[in-house]
């Protein structure tokens, strides 16, 4: 193959010179603006397993550039006058300069052409001098390849909101070091890490609105290093900052961070070349198709995978460049999605050091090290276990737990919390999950044994599906009430055998379905009208939730707002005469008191409709008047939708605003769930992804928060609350899988030191002495 690489940086350089080890026979040319050896930039940072990736690839170039790498294990987190130190990272550091340098004598070694000093303005001109069959678009985050050929690419730039500025310093760092400086105008953050002898890699970064605010858009070059240097004098001994930008002019050195995206990698086009009228792929890589932002450190890392896969691509497709560029970017796509998730992650969280800013430094330095996900509370066990039992034990001690006597502390979704007069045992939360199985309204023995058995599974706290208010407020006919005497009853059976045979804590959710009312039961036509026997629907606006399907609902007067919030509080009172230990307020998944609050179901032009205030006006009435008869000695939660998941709807940055209120009111949570309100909905999936609603309510409005949806695991739940994303952790499906999720889960991390009810170890004993009987009958040893 003849292959040209338009960019000389580690994407071209690698992918050249693994075509040529792959086939001497291939003529590869790798076209660089810039003059031999000479870049720009500091360090650059790998892992441990990209080096394996590249030993794997070429042993050559790795044994050079491994015994270029400086290799440290340790992070440094520097906050109010404060040093933690985490160990078992595993870091390595290299020079940008020496990284090209090492790359660019082995293509020469091995014969890759490298035509450096000039810039390719026309790639379909270079392919005919070349007369290429394939072009590599390696010419970075910039690529004018990328944007001449957007509409096959479908490039997404977002450009991020903090300011960074790539120096170097003399001062040498024996840890990745992370310092962060509070100033008049905001936060200020260093990323440091030493990557050759005698010098160290020194990134600082500041939003957007701090950069303007100190002044720095008006400084020359000079003067904003001289103001950085004095920032972070207190790890820099005296040395300098350096900047090898000398291009570039006044505070231009500073720039915003682009994240790119893109839809397809390849694009074809057809040329007239030596030999005929031939179609010759043009293929993105490295930054032309996809960045990560630099404080997870795999910009590089996924240039030199990009290269490795491709070639391996090739060298499998068996004749056809079409299928082998077809699997690269199968395969390419998922990988790099999984580290520009990661990095969307750790971008966020230091964009947005000010959320943090109150939590204690032992939490966030944990909030920092498990900032991307990608560690995990038991991968940061198993790099460090000494620094993280040490942390448990810190936070166990804030949350009055027992002492642990020597013996491992408990992990953090073990720790007690009060709310009010209300101890739980722990931070786990069996979620209010639909069962649609009462008979009107009343629970009978499926409830008993359902909410049962969860209490007795370990979990902190259960709550009951949605209760509704009133018939006309059920979501289906097998939904539950608290509107009369028999289901106070019914409940309060269910209530007193949780307290009698479990310390756990039992909650209702009080709720009117509003427009998604008299529905079919979920395992029928979910969301689609009864059959017959439908009631009249209410809701803020007269909107159908599903057009042309749904049942047209009557926009709420007064008066029905009136006998509304009664019937609530009639409902409350109900729920403490049957001796619930918590009540929840739903306001969320697009029922009554949601379609109030969202605009996207929300039309009035009263005084209940129109801005956020006057949306959240008969909700947070309801909230008052709820608040006024639940025992003052019991907590109060409110669940809503954090998000509608549609545009004109209901954001994160409202949710902030819903939750202060609700905060003012007097609530002691906010449950952040999402979505559910409109059937236009478009959420993005994936693990614990509705927690960054719990995280920015709970350190930006400054309530607790109850995190849901996707956690499944004692890690995600340890991480939400260990990092201060959230104070509850509440799970649907796995408990519905498995009554003792708490139990097991717990036991599966290796925690067995778990207060089980008394009445597990009666039975636990009845059952052995049965073995036992059985067992002497058929003459078996059970031992």
């Amino acid at each position: 193959m003849k292959i040209v690489c338009i960019g000389g940086g580690p994407a071209g350089l690698y992918f050249g010179l693994l075509m040529k080890l792959q086939n001497p026979e291939n003529e590869i040319t790798v076209i660089e603006r810039n003059r031999p050896y000479d870049t720009f930039g500091w360090g650059v940072v790998f892992s441990d397993a990209t080096m394996q990736n590249l030993r794997e690839a070429d042993p050559v170039s790795a044994q050079t550039i491994g015994d270029a790498f400086n290799h440290w294990d340790d992070i440094d987190i520097h906050f109010k006058g404060r040093s933690i130190r985490s160990s078992g990272h595993g870091f390595i550091g290299i020079g940008r300069k020496k990284l090209l340098n090492i790359l660019q004598a082995r293509c020469e070694d091995v014969g890759v052409k490298l035509v450096f000093e000039n810039f390719v303005q026309d790639d379909q001109a270079i392919a005919r001098e070349y007369d290429a069959d394939l072009v590599i678009a390696s010419d970075g985050i910039n690529s004018q390849i990328r944007t001449r050929y957007a509409d096959t690419f479908h490039p997404d730039i977002d450009q991020r909101r903090c300011r960074f500025v790539w120096l170097g310093t003399k001062k040498v760092f024996d840890a990745f070091t992370f310092a962060f400086v509070q100033t008049e105008h905001g936060w200020f953050q260093a990323h440091a890490y030493r990557y050759e002898d005698g010098m160290s890699t020194f990134i600082v970064e500041t939003p957007e609105e701090t950069w303007q605010a100190a002044g720095i858009e008006q400084m020359s070059q000079e003067e904003g290093i001289a103001y950085c240097e004095k920032l972070f004098a207190p790890w820099l001994d005296g040395n300098a900052l350096i900047s090898n930008a000398s291009h570039l002019r006044g505070s231009a050195i500073w720039i915003r961070f682009p994240r790119v995206i893109c839809n397809t990698w390849v694009h074809w086009n057809t040329l007239e070349t030596a030999r005929g009228q031939r179609r010759v792929p043009v293929v993105l890589m490295g930054d032309a198709a996809h960045t990560a932002h630099f404080s997870i450190g795999s910009g590089t890392k996924l240039a030199l995978e990009d290269s490795i896969e491709l070639a391996r691509c090739l060298s499998g497709a068996e004749g056809s460049v079409e299928h082998g560029l077809k699997h690269y970017e199968e395969v390419r796509s998922v990988e790099v999605l999984k580290i520009q998730n990661a990095a969307r992650n750790s971008t966020e969280w230091f964009e947005n050091v000010e959320r943090y800013a109150e939590l204690e430094p032992e939490q966030f330095a944990y909030s920092l090290l498990t900032r991307s996900q990608r560690i995990s509370h038991e991968n940061l066990r198993l790099r460090d276990p000494a620094w993280l039992e040490g942390f448990e034990r810190w936070i166990a001690e804030r949350a009055g737990a027992p002492a642990a006597s020597g013996k491992r502390p408990a992990i953090p979704m073990l720790t007690p919390y009060q709310v009010r007069g209300v101890r739980l045992k722990n931070r786990i939360l069996v979620s209010p999950m639909a069962m649609y199985s009462c008979a009107d309204g009343v629970p009978g023995d499926f409830h008993l044994v359902h909410l049962g058995a969860r209490a007795m599974g370990g979990a902190g706290l259960v709550m009951v599906e949605m209760t509704c208010v009133s018939p006309d407020g059920r979501i289906t006919p097998g939904c539950p009430g608290l509107w009369n005497d028999a289901q106070t009853q019914a409940f309060a059976r269910i209530v007193s055998f949780v307290h009698g045979n479990s310390d756990a804590r039992i909650g209702v959710q009080l709720g009117h379905a509003g427009r998604k009312g008299s529905t079919q039961l979920g395992w029928q036509k979910i969301d689609y009208p009864l059959a017959e026997g439908n009631w009249p629907l209410l809701s803020a606006s007269a909107l159908p939730y599903i057009d042309g399907v749904s049942q047209a609902p009557r926009a709420m007067t007064r008066a029905d707002m009136d006998q509304v919030r009664d019937n609530f509080v009639a409902a409350a009172r109900r729920a403490a005469e049957a001796g619930f230990d918590w009540l929840e307020l739903h306001c969320a998944h697009g029922y009554l008191l949601s379609s109030f609050i969202s605009p996207l179901t929300n039309h009035r032009e009263d005084e209940y409709g129109g801005s956020l205030e006057n949306r959240l006006r008969f909700p947070l009435e309801v909230f008052h008047a709820v608040r006024a008869v639940w025992p003052e000695d019991k907590p109060m939660s409110v669940r809503i939708s954090a998000s509608d998941w549609v545009e004109g709807g209901i954001t994160a940055d409202d949710a902030v605003e819903i939750a202060r209120h609700f905060k003012a009111a007097g609530a002691d949570m906010i449950d952040c769930s999402s979505g559910q309100v409109s059937k236009e909905e478009k959420p993005v999936y994936g693990r614990m992804f509705q927690t960054p609603f719990a995280d920015r309510v709970r350190n930006e409005a400054g309530i607790p928060t109850i995190a849901v949806g996707a956690i499944f695991e004692a890690d995600h739940a340890n991480g939400i609350i260990a990092s201060g994303r959230a104070d509850l952790c509440a799970l649907a499906r796995p408990h519905l899988a498995d009554a003792s999720w708490t139990l097991r889960e717990a036991a599966r991390v290796g925690y067995t030191d778990v207060a089980w009810p008394s009445q597990y170890f009666a039975g636990k004993r009845q059952l052995e002495t049965n073995f036992e009987r059985a067992a002497a009958m058929a003459h078996l040893d059970i031992k």
